[in-house]
C-alpha cells in the first residue's frame, strides 16, 4: 500500500491511509485479534455476519 503526500498535506495523507485501511478490513482484524476468541464464539459471529450480509443483499436486490 502506498500513500503519497503532496504539498506537505500530512492530514489528507493520513485520512487517505485510514480510508484504505478501513476498506481492506485492517481495523476490524485488529479489533478481532485483540483478545482470544473461542472457536464456538468465532463460528457464531461469522454466521451472524454472513446472515447480515445476506439480508442486506436481499434487501437491495428486492428494491429494484
Amino acid at each position: 500500500m502506498e500513500i503519497r503526500v503532496r504539498g506537505n498535506n500530512i492530514e489528507k495523507a493520513i485520512r487517505d491511509l485510514k480510508v484504505k485501511l478501513q476498506k481492506e478490513g485492517i481495523f476490524k482484524e485488529l479489533k478481532a485479534r485483540r483478545f482470544y476468541e473461542k472457536p464456538s464464539v468465532k463460528e457464531k459471529r461469522k454466521r451472524m455476519e454472513a446472515r447480515k450480509k445476506r439480508m442486506k443483499a436481499f434487501k437491495f436486490k428486492k428494491s429494484y
